[in-house]
């Protein structure tokens, strides 16, 4: 294994995933205690629930506290299910966001007034800072736990995806604003609850899209088939230059009945525009196609994880189906 300064590429790998995975945690927590708290908007996941707790104690029970009991509670209920390596995983990620909430609300709670007085653009920026710290913890393969644990249980317990039972737990969370306590009545606690619960779903949302933005774009890659007479100059720039693959593929033009060479060429998409400078810089006259691609799996790319089932439990199924 390749050691530099007397660490393996591996640990130091592992390293850096860790400092994002707590940068990215404490991103989110000041999203959430900065902006949306102070406003007592009702966000989705475990968050959320501790605000309602927050909320209905009078602020006496603070959202960090109620936040990691309910995520050890529920990894507990799912250890089995879920497995041992989710498990430690999470109570990394769950232990370092209830510190950052915990540090966020003592200090942006004690102000008396939101630092943005606007609910709409503190709600937004609060969001997109919350979603764009999730991103950043998923795609280091951390985890906070949250609902995303009860949606795993329900996916593996159920044919519900977890796409849906976390929208479904989302939407029930923050919708549970609406028995906050409150003096007045029902149609006053309608008239202030419901702006808030829109507020909460609005919230959610954005959050959600900014972490999708962040996992989807970081796995977002380009796909390049590059026609050309001068295709062994090409390839050789890409290997050597732009330090990527190329593969040579055999063709025929129909219409001229000539063999041809054909480049495919896949790369992240930010090094897109580099590898269309250096083709065209070759030969001017290439005929290239690009296309997006969702994702590229393999080496120099991202490693697609999938649970081998053993040869035991695949022969029971097979025994089973027949």
């Amino acid at each position: 294994m390749k050691t530099i300064l007397g660490f393996s590429a591996s640990r130091k790998s592992l390293v850096f995933d860790y400092v994002m995975i707590i940068l990215g945690i404490f991103m989110y927590a000041f999203g959430f205690c900065a902006f949306i708290l102070p406003h007592k908007i009702v966000m989705g996941g475990l968050s959320g629930v501790g605000t309602l707790i927050y909320f209905a104690s009078n602020e006496t029970i603070p959202v960090a506290v109620s936040q990691y009991v309910l995520n050890l509670i529920l990894l507990g209920m799912s250890f089995k299910i879920v497995g041992k390596t989710f498990v430690i995983r999470t109570i990394f990620g769950a232990s370092v966001i209830s510190i950052a909430i915990g540090i966020g609300e003592s200090f942006f709670m004690s102000l008396g007034h939101p630092i943005i007085p606007d609910m709409s653009l503190s709600a937004i920026l609060g969001a997109i800072l919350s979603g764009l710290g999730i991103g950043t913890v998923l795609i280091h393969n951390g985890s906070t736990g949250g609902t995303d644990i009860v949606a795993t249980m329900v996916t593996k317990l159920s044919n519900v995806s977890i796409g849906r039972a976390m929208v479904i737990t989302d939407m029930l969370i923050v919708s549970s604003s609406i028995f906050l306590p409150f003096e007045g009545t029902f149609a006053q606690r309608l008239e202030y609850r419901i702006p808030l619960i829109v507020y909460g779903y609005v919230v959610t949302f954005v959050a959600s899209y900014c972490a999708d933005m962040i996992v989807t774009g970081n796995r977002q890659a380009v796909q390049f088939i590059i026609f050309s007479h001068q295709w062994q100059t090409i390839a050789d720039a890409v290997n050597n230059e732009a330090k990527r693959g190329v593969t040579v593929l055999d063709g025929e033009g129909w219409y001229s009945k000539k063999p041809i060479k054909i480049l495919m060429v896949w790369c992240r998409k930010i090094e897109a525009p580099g590898i269309m400078r250096l083709v065209k810089g070759i030969d001017d006259d290439a005929f290239i196609t690009q296309g997006a691609v969702n994702g590229v799996f393999g080496k120099g790319f991202d490693m697609y994880k999938v649970k081998i089932k053993s040869k035991k439990n695949h022969t029971t199924q097979l025994t089973e189906t027949h």
